[in-house]
């Protein structure tokens, strides 16, 4: 017999079957005759034979020999009534002869005055009585351990040798047993003789009725058997491999998921048109390589209206990182399942992964903004000579910067057709029907009549004409509203107000002794020109006595003061430079004129110089006469001729002073008097001559002219004065591209001949220099055109 079968096989679990009413062929006797055989089985071979072997489940007829002769009579006797008495006749040492069953009685009741145990001798044990065999002390079937293995293994953590301890274990499993027997209807005897195969427990397919006393619920007298029984544990035990198994497999697949990414590329993947899909990274970096190197130099078009406008990649601070597109493609290992799933499933486009330079893409992004953002003109409106004059409003257009940022890298390495530059409309705050509003409700009522301004016991009329060039209607969170600028308004109210006060004096910075020395501001007792720019707007728009605003004289202060003059830092001549001009009255008219308005200029840091607003219009009224200019390629008058020698004259002073060129304009053709190259020239309206204090130090203009005599020359002189901080150098280059002049005839009466002039190119060059090192490189080119022959008279026909 097999040492690994159940030790008790009479224990039933849960799947074992019972036999109905009326039906199996094995009665009480067999039942009983069986119990009995199991029970003293297991308990005599451990009491007399250390060394026997224990079998608990052969209960053939053959194998008990024993067992019978050891029977009680009692028991042959009970074997003998009616197989459908269910009442157990144990022996007179096991079960008391008088006591009856009591049918209705609950199992509970039955055990408790059976006491079936009362033969076992065991010395290690109390004997069971009534009070023993109670909820707690009844083993339920589920402590029962029916899974041999589990046994066999528990058997073998035991010393062999400790006979006692497997005495005694088998005693207490022999009376849990006898226990479960008296609470539950005998199996039948064919049942108990099946030896389950494989060293499992055995399977029965047969029905199974339930019986009061399979039931153990409280309404039986029996409370619920704790624990699981074997054919319980062992659905929940497959359920937990399998969730293991399953566990198991998912994480064998989600590890050689990461393991296969990073050795292939996904599926019909790209990066930039170049497909890659299925590619070792290896293969796809050369593929890369290959395809999208050679493009690096190609430049990204750009488009807006009737513009086109190339990025060069270089100087945007574009460049391919092959590396990094193949591994943002999928050509590195990844724990993420999609990564996963794309090796085998999808299409996967990618964009080149670019190295990108910020700085030098935002320059080249800001190069295109400045050629296509169109500023919004907003509404205003002015008053040229004291009457209201409307701008109409214009939207706006700029460049979405980022945008085209993120374009210019988008199109890189791929670009087949060129891509217009992103942009954005930029509306008026106002639009005409405001503009419209404004004119008749607030610009006209602001001039229509001048505004009285008590002082004290004085009251004055300020002027339309004192405010007015102050005075201007604009957009002022979205609505027009009137605005005054304290500044403009400084001067005329003075002068308009002078029975107030005394006029205020400003700080200046003059030459003197070849040295700048600060002359000291004044202050004036007057109105204050902020005080009454905030007080005459409220009442531009009202009329009769309510246009009238009420101050106080007080100190002035000068609009430039001496600590302004000294913050300048102005110590030290920093530029100069003189022009020689032959003797012509009007060059010392006009050229004096214009270093008169000039001297004495002064420049904060950051301002821009304008010529043209400096000094104004070349009139009559201003001071000027006619004199010779250069117009459509010609020498002819108009007023103000001349003054291009202060102008080149001034553009030389600012180049090696170091100062900022914003715009100058070489003349149309070389007059050889001046710098070749490095000359200017104005004309009021159209060509200007600017240039940026780019010094920590303000910037004084001194300019002054010795005039010219007969058969002498004058010269010009401007100086600039600051705190120096480049050291300049000038170059030049070998005039090249020579053009040849042609000749023209001109009978008009206002003809002037002019000799031929070569035309050519010449660059310049300018070096800055700080503490002997090198800051700044500077190249500018100037265009000369042939001067044109210029005879006097019809042109001879041919014969």
């Amino acid at each position: 017999m097999s040492d690994e079968r159940p030790e008790r096989p009479d224990v039933e679990g849960p799947d074992s079957e019972h036999p109905r009413p009326g039906e199996g062929e094995t009665g009480a006797e067999g039942a009983d005759d069986r119990h009995l055989d199991d029970t003293f089985t297991d308990a005599e071979p451990l009491a007399e034979h250390d060394d026997a072997e224990l079998d608990l489940g052969d209960t053939t007829p053959a194998d008990d020999t024993d067992v019978e002769a050891q029977e009680d009579p009692a028991l042959d006797a009970a074997a003998d009534e009616d197989p459908a008495d269910e009442d157990i006749a144990l022996s007179e040492d096991a079960v008391e002869p008088d006591v009856d069953v009591d049918e209705t009685a609950t199992p509970a009741e039955a055990v408790a005055e059976d006491e079936p145990f009362e033969d076992v001798d065991d010395p290690e044990e109390d004997d069971l009585d009534e009070d023993d065999v109670d909820d707690d002390s009844v083993p339920p079937l589920h402590a029962i351990d029916a899974d041999p293995v589990e046994d066999e293994h528990d058997d073998l953590h035991e010393a062999p040798d400790d006979d006692r301890r497997d005495e005694t274990r088998t005693r207490s499993a022999v009376a849990a047993a006898l226990a479960g027997s008296a609470l539950s209807t005998p199996p039948p005897d064919d049942e108990l003789r099946h030896e389950p195969e494989d060293d499992a427990l055995p399977l029965h397919d047969g029905p199974h009725e339930e019986s009061s006393t399979d039931r153990h619920d409280g309404a039986a007298g029996i409370p619920p058997i704790g624990g699981e029984g074997p054919s319980e544990k062992r659905p929940r035990r497959r359920g937990r491999w399998a969730l293991l198994a399953a566990v198991v497999v998912l994480g064998g697949l989600y590890v050689g998921g990461y393991v296969l990414t990073g050795t292939r590329m996904p599926a019909d993947a790209s990066i930039g048109g170049v497909d890659v899909g299925g590619l070792s990274p290896a293969a796809a970096r050369a593929a890369v390589d290959e395809e999208l190197t050679p493009r690096e130099g190609d430049p990204v078009t750009l488009t807006h209206a009737d513009e086109s406008f190339e990025i060069d990649p270089a100087e945007a601070g574009l460049a391919l990182d092959v590396d990094a597109s193949v591994d943002q493609a999928g050509g590195v290992r990844s724990w993420d399942p999609r990564d996963m799933v794309a090796l085998f499933f999808g299409s996967h486009e990618h964009a080149p992964v670019l190295d990108v330079d910020d700085a030098a893409l935002k320059a080249a992004v800001d190069g295109v903004a400045e050629a296509v953002d169109v500023p919004v003109t907003e509404a205003l409106i002015t008053f040229p000579e004291a009457k209201p004059k409307p701008r109409a409003p214009k939207p706006g257009l700029v460049v979405r910067k980022d945008d085209t940022a993120q374009l210019v890298q988008d199109q890189y390495l791929v670009q087949t057709d060129p891509a217009k530059v992103p942009t954005a409309a930029v509306e008026p705050a106002v639009d005409e029907d405001g503009l419209r509003r404004a004119m008749t409700e607030v610009a006209e009522p602001a001039v229509a009549a001048p505004v009285t301004i008590e002082v004290g016991d004085k009251d004055v009329d300020l002027p339309v004409t004192a405010y007015a060039p102050a005075l201007t209607v604009e957009p002022v969170d979205g609505a027009m509203a009137p605005v005054i600028d304290p500044e403009k308004l400084a001067e005329p109210l003075t002068d308009a107000t002078t029975g107030i006060g005394k006029k205020a004096v400003d700080a200046t910075v003059e030459i003197r002794d070849d040295k700048p020395v600060v002359v000291p501001g004044k202050e004036g007792v007057g109105l204050q020109p902020q005080e009454m720019a905030e007080k005459l707007v409220p009442v531009l728009t009202e009329t009769g006595d309510e246009r009238t605003v009420q101050v106080e004289a007080k100190v002035v202060e000068p609009a430039f003061t001496t600590e302004d003059a000294k913050a300048l830092k102005i110590v030290e001549k920093i530029g100069e430079f003189t022009t020689e001009y032959p003797h012509a009255e009007y060059r010392n008219v006009n050229q004096g004129r214009a270093a008169e308005i000039l001297n004495g200029t002064i420049l904060k840091p950051g301002d821009t110089f304008s010529f043209n607003d400096t000094v104004g219009e070349r009139t009559a009224a201003n001071g000027f006469t006619t004199g010779s200019v250069i117009n459509n390629g010609r020498f002819q008058d108009e007023l103000g001729g001349g003054v291009s020698q202060v102008v080149t004259t001034t553009y030389n002073a600012a180049f090696f002073a170091g100062l900022e060129d914003v715009e100058h304009h070489p003349h149309a053709f070389y007059i050889d008097r001046y710098p070749v190259g490095r000359e200017a020239t104005v004309y009021f309206g159209s060509l200007d001559l600017r240039f940026r204090n780019n010094l920590q130090s303000g910037v004084l203009i001194r300019a002054f002219v010795q005039k010219s005599s007969p058969g002498g020359v004058g010269r010009t002189t401007v100086q600039m004065w600051g705190t120096k901080e480049f050291e300049v150098k000038a170059g030049k280059s070998e005039r090249r591209n020579f053009r040849a002049p042609a000749t023209r005839y001109d009978d008009s009466d206002d003809c002037v001949p002019q000799a031929p002039l070569q035309g050519f190119d010449i660059d310049i060059y300018r070096t800055l220099s700080k503490g002997g090192k090198v800051v700044k490189r500077e190249t500018d080119t100037a265009n000369y055109q042939a001067a044109a022959r210029i005879v006097c008279g019809e042109e001879p026909k041919d014969d």
